[in-house]
């Protein structure tokens, strides 16, 4: 790969002539290829007993693993179940850096096209609010997609700039995660087009836009809370001088030590932690870890008040769940759609948002037909008509390219909707009628 003589010149200031020659020799070896478990779906222990495919460990994180690129990933209907999403071993770091716990209150900042979020939101384990935000809506659409693909549905997807968020969410959040915008200098062996942008808008071009985004965050961040700034980029200018600038002008944060591990350096300032491709099977990355000073009090929840009466259509719908999956928020009735919030969701105005809490379906001329988010957030047994197709039954991938199928009495002796699993996780749903079921998995998700 032919690399500007600038950067050249700028890794070997950075690394000195050895290390500068391990990085650059580093382009030869092929680049690596990684999954991470869906562990709000499934444990990685159970995941690894079903999954056919060849996995090795990725060592910092608990839930990630390689995989043969010549493996059919993304053809299983594992991955059309939302039991793991497929992402670069070292920018699997970010989001397992930052502490979540069940209830906080997360903004993922810059988030599509998901890949934090989809960690976030299951550690969050259906409980607090998160909210992720990508200013692109093309981009913000593919989020929402791949949030809805790991069953979240205590969301808010915006797609917006940090400043407008603000005013709705100022001193709001637990914890907030900044995968900001870069030149993308860690990505050049991954991805040979970086180069080419890097060469159209560097380190200068990013830093000032990096430095507002983070001091928008700060402003939206509880005292107590905690600030996750990652880039993909191995650029001083946008990484340690973008922290100092922010230090000096925000008093009340501190860094918090990131641990190295066997595996990672630290950074030009204590604490922060950098990833170089010469040291690992994986890309280039930068983490850092601030705290803001103070401690915030505990979250009040409003009073509310909520749907109590069901719409005609999908009073008989939810009578079909197994558990009272609709009382697990407050019901939101817009015009057609209907939509499942967190108890503590707050009340937004004047942002652009793709989706509010969990899409719960659509009431056409009383009739209901739920979604295909609402078929990912079930578990098995939460539904009375399922029709759960082994591993291995030819139908399960019929079913994925949207086509009919016949079923046997002795697999379903109803009528009607139907929440059709694979090997016990939701795809989606069906109606069934006399033995055949008509086809309801979403059109844009089928298989190709």
């Amino acid at each position: 790969m032919k690399l500007p003589e600038d950067y050249i010149e700028s890794m070997r200031q950075l690394l000195g002539e050895e290390e500068l020659q391990n990085y650059l020799d580093c382009f030869d070896a092929s680049r690596t290829y990684g999954l991470r478990v869906n562990t709000g779906k499934i444990s990685v222990e159970t995941f690894l007993k079903r999954t056919p495919f060849h996995l090795t460990p990725v060592p910092w994180v608990e839930n990630g693993f390689y995989y043969d690129p010549e493996e059919g990933v993304t053809k299983h209907p594992d991955y059309y179940a939302g039991l793991y999403y497929i992402q670069e071993p070292s920018a699997m770091v970010p989001a397992s850096r930052l502490p979540i716990e069940e209830g906080d209150r997360v903004l993922d900042l810059c988030a599509a096209p998901g890949g934090k979020s989809t960690e976030l939101a299951a550690r969050l384990r259906g409980t607090g609010l998160l909210v992720s935000n990508d200013i692109s809506r093309s981009r913000a659409q593919g989020l929402l997609k791949n949030l809805e693909l790991f069953g979240a549905g205590n969301i808010l997807v915006t797609s917006e700039t940090p400043e407008s968020l603000l005013g709705n969410f100022e001193g709001f959040f637990d914890k907030i995660l900044v995968d900001a915008p870069c030149s993308g200098e860690g990505m050049f062996r991954k991805d040979k087009d970086m180069v080419k942008s890097w060469m159209e808008h560097g380190p200068e071009y990013y830093a000032p836009i990096q430095q507002e985004i983070l001091r928008t965050a700060v402003k939206m961040l509880r005292p107590g809370g905690l600030l996750l700034y990652s880039t993909c980029t191995f650029s001083p200018l946008e990484n340690e001088e973008n922290l100092k600038k922010l230090l000096e002008a925000e008093q009340e944060l501190e860094i918090i030590p990131l641990s190295m591990g066997e595996w990672f350096r630290e950074g030009l300032i204590p604490g922060t932690l950098r990833i170089w491709p010469q040291d690992i099977r994986g890309e280039g990355h930068f983490t850092a870890l601030l705290r803001k000073k103070g401690q915030a009090p505990e979250h009040t929840q409003k009073d509310r008040r909520r749907t109590t009466v069901l719409p005609e259509g999908l009073s008989e719908f939810a009578s079909l769940f197994q558990r009272p999956v609709l009382s697990q928020g407050r019901l939101d009735v817009r015009k057609e759609n209907i939509y499942l919030l967190p108890e503590d969701f707050p009340e937004v105005k004047g942002l652009r948002f793709l989706r509010t809490g969990l899409s719960v379906g659509e009431l056409k001329k009383k009739r209901f037909e739920p979604s295909q988010a609402l078929a990912m957030y079930l578990k098995k047994g939460d539904f009375r008509q399922e029709l759960d197709l082994s591993s291995g039954d030819e139908r399960l991938i019929r079913y994925l390219k949207g086509e009919t199928l016949e079923v046997s009495e002795e697999e379903a002796d109803f009528s009607g909707w139907t929440l059709v699993l694979n090997d016990g996780y939701p795809l989606g749903f069906g109606k069934l009628n006399r033995g055949t079921l008509k086809n309801k998995y979403c059109t844009g998700w089928r298989l190709l």
